[in-house]
């Protein structure tokens, strides 16, 4: 068996650190959801490490995203608490410096600024949209988007990403390091002791402790299941699109370094990971369902979000006792059982991305 990430990684704040500065401040990450910033002048903040940022939507309705200080004198200009929407423009509290919705300075009080100065309007951040989700790069000679998307994009191509609509949403604190959460998440031999009610959907996924998982292809539901419930069925309809392998099958796919998606054939979970510390993570969770779906009367997603509520605290649960474990001085590292191979990926990407070899 191949021996996991050394103890330090999920604990040292020199590394952590580093996976801010070489990962989080380089890398696309992703920062929300289009939904989230419905009009003109609608605006989230975003916190990633020191980086305070908003999102916010201009008057021409495109997507926009700001370091959130003033060019004057670096006050932070909107607060932690979203007053959505504005209504004309950004005005910054310190001395009234006012920009436009699309970062330009509108006007500085009792002082001749020209306006058309470029370096007085806000620092702008590399962004892009996909699926509906928001993804950001605050690296000045950001990577190619269509790349970094390109295999996410032909899988779930059927998918009507862009269309489904958050219709349960849960904020998590997990005192665990993002890596340790994303790690459980690649791989399902842990779900046969902690997923009862999961693996009663999915029997595959506590069968030879998930040995041979074909996630490309899909995991099978038990005869009569389609969805993940309690049940592990549904009144909803399946996505329009879909063919009968994703009618059929349960999809999920982690996006590198803070997205995980789970597809069901008739709902999304969406999975943002936000770093706090080295072991603190902040969880953005989404159950997206279809306007078709939503806009009828009877619509209730409680099958599907309260299912989801469980799981992911049985998750999140086991991720903190792994952190509580690992603080032991007689720990030094794990390791990874054949049918955790999609574990490694985080061994890789962390070291190409910090520059360290770990054979």
């Amino acid at each position: 068996m191949e021996k996991s990430l050394n103890k330090k990684y999920y604990f040292s704040d020199q590394i952590f650190g580093q996976e801010l500065e070489n990962i989080f401040y380089s890398d696309w990450i992703c920062c929300g959801r289009e939904e989230d910033i419905e009009y003109a002048g609608s605006y989230q903040i975003f916190n990633i490490g020191n980086e305070n940022l908003f999102i916010i939507k201009d008057k021409s309705n495109e997507i926009r995203v700001f370091h959130n200080f003033c060019k004057h004198r670096g006050c932070q200009i909107l607060g932690d608490e979203t007053s959505s929407p504005l209504k004309r423009n950004i005005r910054c509290p310190y001395h009234s410096w006012v920009y436009n919705f699309d970062g330009s300075l509108y006007k500085a009080p009792h002082l001749e600024v020209d306006n058309q100065d470029k370096k007085f309007n806000l620092n702008q951040v590399c962004s892009e949209s996909w699926g509906g989700f928001i993804f950001i790069n605050l690296d000045s000679h950001p990577s190619s988007f269509k790349d970094y998307i390109m295999n996410i994009q032909k899988q779930f191509q059927r998918y009507p990403l862009c269309d489904v609509v958050s219709s349960r949403s849960y904020k998590y604190k997990v005192s665990a390091n993002w890596k340790v959460i994303v790690e459980n998440y690649n791989e399902c031999y842990h779900c046969a002791g902690v997923h009862p009610e999961l693996c009663n959907v999915v029997p595959a996924f506590k069968e030879n402790g998930a040995d041979q998982l074909d996630w490309e292809n899909g995991i099978p539901h038990r005869p009569g299941a389609n969805t993940f419930t309690f049940s592990g069925k549904t009144d909803r309809e399946p996505f329009p699109g879909l063919n009968q392998s994703e009618k059929d099958n349960h999809f999920g796919q982690a996006l590198y370094p803070n997205l995980m998606i789970s597809l069901s054939m008739d709902h999304v979970a969406a999975f943002i990971l936000r770093p706090i510390s080295p072991s603190l993570t902040e969880i953005d969770c989404r159950i997206l369902f279809h306007p078709n779906e939503i806009n009828k009367s009877d619509f209730n997603p409680d099958d599907a979000s309260e299912f989801w509520d469980l799981v992911n605290k049985q998750d999140w649960d086991i991720c903190e006792r792994v952190q509580k474990g690992m603080q032991s001085k007689a720990f030094e590292y794990g390791y990874y059982a054949p049918m955790e191979d999609e574990s490694l990926d985080i061994r890789k990407y962390i070291g190409k991305r910090l520059g360290v070899s770990f054979d």
